[in-house]
């Protein structure tokens, strides 16, 4: 097919471009990885976390899917947590939304849309805890807005809340848990002012181990 064809020719000129700027650029990556951030992201095709972090193949270790969440029946999500903390090293879990999201969208509608109704159901529960907050907002851009806010919030927690988090933490591994937004009209992104770096910034019933 002609249209999958331009991609293997934007491949290969990809491949030249890199080469040019450094002859062993794909030498190293063959090598392995070293990256410190991993980036828990949204599927939207909008957002492609190296480019909107500046960084090179290599350098952010990235799990996507719809509405960026972090649930604890997904083993997908834990395992990517669990390889990047403890065999890559990971230093920094980014949870990152955006606003403008189909899938918060999709979950404040009341409305079924499929198999994904089950997914979004994360973000009803969310809806559900922060309910007085947001039906206090009448603009439903600014709602939706708030709600991809908090649903980064709840999310950040739920990756503390994991035993995988916690015994990092137990072991003295430096590892910080952040919530951003990433403004899809601007392309900037918001820090969410929340950071996430020891076990007794966790709520006493989510913590799995005692502090000393």
């Amino acid at each position: 097919m002609k249209a999958l064809q331009k991609l293997f020719e934007n491949n290969k000129a990809w491949a030249e471009n890199k080469l040019k700027n450094d002859p062993k650029t794909f030498q190293n990556l063959a090598e392995g990885q070293t990256p410190k951030y991993l980036w828990i992201g949204c599927s939207d095709s909008r957002i492609p976390a190296n480019e909107v972090l500046g960084l090179a193949p290599g350098e952010v270790f990235v799990h996507r899917n719809v509405a960026n969440l972090c649930p604890h029946t997904d083993f997908n999500f834990l395992s990517v947590l669990q390889y990047g903390i403890d065999y890559l090293n990971i230093e920094h879990v980014i949870v990152c939304g955006h606003y403008r999201c189909g899938g918060v969208a999709a979950a404040m509608e009341n409305a079924q849309f499929g198999l994904v109704d089950n997914w979004l159901r994360n973000i009803r529960d969310v809806y559900s805890r922060e309910k007085e907050q947001l039906d206090a907002i009448d603009d439903k851009a600014m709602r939706n807005d708030r709600l991809v806010e908090l649903n980064v919030l709840h999310q950040v927690m739920n990756v503390c809340h994991t035993t995988i988090v916690q015994n990092a933490w137990a072991n003295k591994k430096n590892l910080y848990v952040h919530g951003w937004i990433y403004d899809v009209s601007t392309g900037l992104l918001k820090d969410l002012n929340c950071c996430i770096s020891s076990l007794d910034q966790v709520e006493d019933t989510y913590r799995t181990l005692k502090l000393h």
